[in-house]
């Protein structure tokens, strides 16, 4: 199966946004310290690039 950009977008939207809520999961019920804030913060953010990502397929 040929990969083109849009196939490589897609699965880079899909991983990030696996990995973004995986990170607002940690810094929700796994640490409540200061480390929980910072990684729910960067959960938002991989789901903001993840979006950015899905907004480019097609246009890229």
């Amino acid at each position: 199966m040929p990969m083109n950009k849009n196939t490589v977008l897609g699965y880079a939207t899909i991983i990030m946004v696996v990995i973004g809520l995986g990170m607002i999961a940690l810094g929700a019920f796994r640490y409540q310290e200061v480390y929980g804030w910072g990684s729910a913060a960067v959960g938002v953010g991989f789901l903001a690039n993840a979006w950015v990502f899905n907004a480019l397929k097609g246009r890229v």
